[in-house]
């Protein structure tokens, strides 16, 4: 579990590759007030790969500063992508993860091979209410009522309530500072007039019951990226990483060829 120098912050990240070494390297970028905890072993045991995820700054256990910009992200994700020595990964970035890898691969940098994205689109819509819980004027009633609104949207209709439990305690650690700097910097996205441009090949997962990215938005994605595959997994939520890890890993494993 090391930590590497990155710009000047320490970055955390996990890498998981079992006994032998993996053929495939694939970077793991998680959504707003996540963390590496948030990638179930599904993900992060993909046979054939080298999985390395990351906490991006100011979460989980990386230090320096939460941004406001999603570009910023896609640079710092860039630097650590160099910094390791990778010279060939994808990235799979979840929701707000997965706008910071359309930004990657819109630049194209030398080592980024494929792209998939699961619950994020061209554009990501914030509910302006969430921001205003989330303001640090609003105080510790304000990110309770926030983390309340996120967990109602986030999960499929059929989850646990123990599942719901487990995923607000782990949202309550983080500070609200940086969860309001991740949802204004998801505000602020919007490449739905540049994303065409992508020509890597791409992987676009949705699931049928997502209520923050709608499913539509996942397919319009995909049709407006020349080399996109859509994947569908159907009775799940926003967090379909969570609540279908099988689905989606066997998703993942088929794209990379693993």
């Amino acid at each position: 579990m090391p930590t590497v120098n990155v710009a000047g912050e320490p970055l955390f990240y996990s890498l998981y590759s079992g006994d032998i070494t993996g053929q495939y390297n694939l970077v793991l970028v998680h959504g707003a007030g996540g963390s590496h905890i948030h990638w179930p072993a599904e993900l992060r045991r993909l046979a054939g790969v080298n999985v390395y995820a990351l906490d991006l700054p100011a979460h989980g256990r990386s230090r320096g500063r939460a941004r406001t910009s999603l570009q910023s992200y896609a640079d710092t994700v860039h630097l650590f992508v160099l910094t390791i020595g990778l010279q060939r990964a994808s990235v799979l970035g979840h929701s707000m993860g997965g706008a910071i890898a359309q930004l990657l691969a819109l630049r194209q940098p030398r080592w980024l091979e494929k792209v998939i994205i699961v619950g994020s689109s061209a554009r990501l819509h914030v509910q302006p209410l969430i921001l205003e819980y989330l303001n640090p004027q609003a105080g510790t009633d304000g990110f309770e009522k926030a983390l309340d609104l996120i967990c109602q949207q986030a999960y499929g209709p059929r989850v646990s309530r123990e599942m719901v439990r487990r995923g607000r305690q782990l949202l309550r650690t983080v500070p609200s500072s940086v969860m309001y700097a991740d949802y204004l910097a998801c505000a602020q996205f919007d490449i739905s007039n540049t994303v065409g441009n992508i020509t890597l090949p791409a992987l676009i997962i949705c699931a049928s019951e997502d209520r923050l990215t709608p499913p539509e938005e996942s397919c319009s994605l995909a049709q407006r990226i020349p080399s996109a595959q859509l994947e569908i997994i159907q009775g799940a939520g926003h967090l379909v990483i969570v609540e279908k890890p099988a689905e989606v890993a066997a998703a993942v494993s088929r794209f990379l060829g693993a």
